[in-house]
């Protein structure tokens, strides 16, 4: 089995097209919301580009990264 940082299945999750949302980013990485919540702050001021989108009215919003920063890029 591939052992992953918590960061990183984190940036896996983000990177894919459809994004996640909040609710299934806590359940796969068995985190409470807020300490999502603050993970997602964490990569935003870390350089990550994260974008949200609400797909209807009342739906969840999904996040995904749409730009790493610039030595992520580099490699």
């Amino acid at each position: 089995m591939l052992f992953r940082s918590t960061k990183a299945r984190l940036i896996n999750l983000l990177s894919k097209k459809p994004g996640s949302d909040v609710a299934g980013i806590s359940k796969k990485l068995g985190w409470l919301p807020h300490t999502t919540r603050a993970a997602l702050t964490r990569l935003r001021q870390a350089g990550y580009e994260i974008a949200s989108e609400k797909t209807g009215k009342g739906k969840v919003s999904k996040y995904r990264i749409t730009g790493a920063p610039m030595e992520q890029n580099a490699r």
